[in-house]
């Protein structure tokens, strides 16, 4: 009777001295693990549209100038020479320096290939300013005196609103509540229960930019118009 007794005791001695051996000698025993990961998203999207017109408040002009020369220090001192007249004369109507940005500064050789190899003929300087003009009263005289002091490059006029922050926000808060009433009549319409909003993902549209086209030997004509600042707002919700 009595060595039926101790027999669970043995095992159970052999059983903590097993554990004690593995865990002295850091010795791991492969363990067999199964784990399930259920993830159930039903999700609807919707996007509203905020579209807010602004009256543009800057007008930008690119005025340029390509010079060619037979010599690099002749082809640079003429295009210097052009450039900072246009700058001055820019200044003395009223801009500023920091509306006046240098956006293209290059140099480099004219070849000549009806010989059947590169003959170098000469040089040719490229510059460009972006200009911007805050006073609409002063583009024309600011394009015509461009060109007067040998700006022969001249285009990309366009109308901006120069911080358009605040009418983003407007057409922003309008998208978001035009797609809040579209989700609500949507979800009403298909019997669906919306939950939170799980993601926001917005989108600016592209605004028109009038363009300049000169006619010959007429004063300069502008009219800045307005400008639609257009915002996609896509919302995503759980469903319940």
């Amino acid at each position: 009777m009595t060595k039926y007794l101790f027999k669970p005791l043995y095992i159970l001695l052999i059983v903590v001295l097993s554990f004690w051996l593995l865990n002295k000698f850091n010795i791991s025993l492969p363990l067999s693990m199964i784990s399930t990961v259920t993830n159930k998203n039903d999700v609807f999207s919707v996007t509203g549209e905020g579209k807010v017109t602004a009256k543009p408040d800057t007008a930008q002009i690119t005025l340029g100038v390509i010079i060619h020369g037979s010599t690099v220090t002749q082809v640079q001192s003429d295009a210097n020479k052009t450039m900072n007249k246009i700058t001055d004369d820019l200044k003395s109507l009223g801009l500023t320096e920091k509306d006046i940005k240098t956006t293209n500064y290059s140099l480099q050789p004219d070849y000549n290939y009806e010989t059947g190899s590169q003959t170098i003929t000469g040089y040719s300087a490229n510059i460009s300013l972006l200009v911007k003009v805050r006073d609409f009263q002063k583009i024309n005289s600011v394009i015509d005196k461009a060109t007067a002091d040998g700006a022969n490059q001249v285009g990309g006029l366009s109308f901006i609103v120069d911080d358009p922050t605040p009418f983003e926000d407007q057409a922003r808060q309008m998208a978001i509540s035009n797609a809040k009433k579209k989700a609500q009549t949507l979800a009403s319409q298909a019997g669906l229960n919306l939950g939170r909003v799980i993601n926001v993902v917005e989108n600016q549209q592209a605004q028109p930019r009038p363009m300049y086209a000169p006619a010959p030997n007429v004063p300069t004509q502008v009219e800045p118009g307005s400008t639609e600042i257009i915002m996609d707002v896509t919302l995503t919700y759980e469903t319940r």
